[in-house]
């Protein structure tokens, strides 16, 4: 039998970034949706055949349900997520899985006591570039990294909730899980101390369209990540390493091995190396932002008991501690210690 899924909210995400994936799927089947518009329901029972709910109870209570795909303004994941947990329904939670500590720590609270699954959905970790650098990070061509920059930049302005601080918008928020959590992912390591930097450069609203954070790991690696209003003329990853660089940029990953010269001349004022340079043909950009396909492989497998789930709510409790952390320090203008 099929997961039988339900989506909370059914805009332009559900439609156009989990749908295709899902129909897809022949472990998964889509059977209601609940929304409050009533153009949507409409359109959604129409177009799908699918129940559809308008009462918020009523969706809660509803019968035959495996999953429940949270596709809701951030302000409201954390609430619905253990609203539907604690009514014996499984989860996912699009990102960002809670806006601060004390709602991940809600969500964490109703998963156990229910003894149902909450997936977070990060899909940057099933990213093409974080999957590529790993492999060579981890082949030691580079050295021992030391610094990781990953960035993000746009003139693009947005008009929507997400401009909102009272729908929990913000790019801290909305961009920080993936472009925050990616390097996290790459050095392996738990961050330990974080300055952040936040500003309203163009969108309306109240809430931030800009962030630097500036994070220190546990054994003093530097990872700084950002979302940034620019043209285009950053790379989007810079790896540092003791013997190496590795850039991504317009979809080009580069692979630059530094040799040292044999002797060092003590008379000169820096010693001449010489570097390699060399396009990575495996890279597939196509995935920058993750495989939908294989999130949702990994979610029916961890459903069936097949597979764990990548993605653990501890983890996901760890980034949003980081995002907190970037607000609070700048917020004070302070280094803040996790």
């Amino acid at each position: 039998m099929p997961i039988r899924l339900m989506f909370v909210g059914f805009g332009r995400t559900a439609v156009e970034h989990h749908l295709p994936f899902l129909l897809n799927n022949p472990a998964y089947a889509l059977a209601a949706v609940y929304a409050p518009s009533e153009s949507t329901r409409a359109m959604a029972a129409e177009t799908y055949g699918v129940r559809t709910y308008a009462d918020y109870a009523a969706a809660l209570a509803a019968p035959d349900i495996d999953l429940v795909i949270i596709l809701t303004p951030n302000s409201l994941h954390a609430s619905m997520a253990a609203d539907f947990l604690r009514a014996g329904k499984n989860v996912l939670i699009t990102k960002p899985c809670a806006c601060n500590v004390a709602e991940a720590e809600h969500i964490m609270r109703a998963a156990r006591e229910s003894g149902k699954q909450a997936f977070p959905w990060l899909p940057c970790r099933w990213s093409s570039d974080l999957s590529s650098l790993q492999e060579i990070v981890a082949s030691g061509v580079i050295g021992e990294v030391f610094m990781v920059r990953r960035s993000f930049s746009s003139f693009g302005k947005r008009c929507d909730w997400q401009t909102e601080k009272a729908f929990g918008g913000g790019y801290l928020l909305n961009w920080g899980p993936h472009l925050i959590d990616q390097p996290v992912q790459l050095v392996g390591e738990r961050v330990a101390s974080v300055y952040g930097v936040t500003k309203q450069v163009l969108n309306p609203g109240d809430a931030e369209d800009l962030f630097l954070a500036v994070m220190t790991t546990e054994t003093g690696k530097t990872l700084i990540a950002e979302y940034t209003v620019c043209t285009d003329a950053l790379c989007d990853w810079i790896v540092q390493g003791t013997g190496g660089t590795i850039t991504v940029k317009n979809d080009v990953m580069q692979v630059s091995v530094v040799q040292q010269p044999a002797v060092i001349d003590p008379t000169k004022y820096r010693n001449d190396v010489t570097v390699a340079t060399h396009t990575v043909d495996t890279y597939q950009p196509a995935h920058k932002y993750g495989d939908h396909s294989a999130v949702y492989r990994n979610i029916a497998d961890a459903l069936t008991g097949k597979a764990p789930y990548r993605v653990s709510l501890e983890s996901a409790y760890a980034l949003t501690q980081v995002l907190d952390a970037v607000r609070e320090s700048a917020e004070t203008g302070r280094i803040v210690r996790l």
